[in-house]
């Protein structure tokens, strides 16, 4: 049965982790332990219809857990240098392929989307380090997500399954 997930969701859990943490190899490690987990867990599972979520939910887990252990300070984080400049189109990442969006985008969203959704800040923390309210950090969040969306779409074309993870990425005729 644990071949089987491995099959089905090793590359999609990948790109879900390493959306979410800085390194290759920690995704590659954070990886392992999940398939662990799995492994020791999977005969403890009920529904089989609820696998996925599931598989997620442990997945999710360990990204916390990793950032627990490290207890990593938003200061420590180098978003210059997390994404790289150039795409490699064999290991398209998603996240590296919004870098240059993100760059494009005025700085305060540029701010809010690397310390709170690829950095480890909640939006409660950055609520109160930026003077703002909690309701008005998740509205500069959304009109960050929503401007981001839109530049995206001008230049390429995403499909997602039916959980809203991304399969297929193709650029539409522009430079970037």
């Amino acid at each position: 049965m644990t071949a089987t997930i491995w099959n089905t969701f090793n590359q999609q859990l990948l790109g879900f982790i390493k959306a979410r943490v800085n390194s290759k190899e920690t995704a590659e490690d954070i990886l392992q332990e999940v398939f662990i987990k799995i492994h020791k867990g999977v005969d403890k599972l009920k529904d089989s219809s609820k696998i996925e979520s599931w598989i997620y939910q442990i997945t999710r887990n360990s990204i916390i857990d990793h950032y627990r252990k490290r207890k990593l300070s938003t200061q420590e984080l180098n978003f210059d240098t997390a994404l790289p400049e150039e795409i490699d189109e064999a290991t398209l990442d998603f996240t590296e392929c919004l870098k240059p969006f993100i760059q494009q985008l005025p700085e305060k969203y540029k701010d809010i989307l690397w310390k709170t959704t690829y950095g480890n800040q909640s939006q409660t923390d950055y609520a109160q380090s930026n003077g703002l309210t909690y309701s008005t950090t998740k509205s500069r969040m959304q009109r960050a997500r929503k401007h981001l969306n839109q530049l995206f779409n001008q230049c390429c074309s995403i499909e997602a399954d039916k959980y809203g993870n991304i399969i297929d990425v193709e650029k539409k005729d522009c430079s970037c």
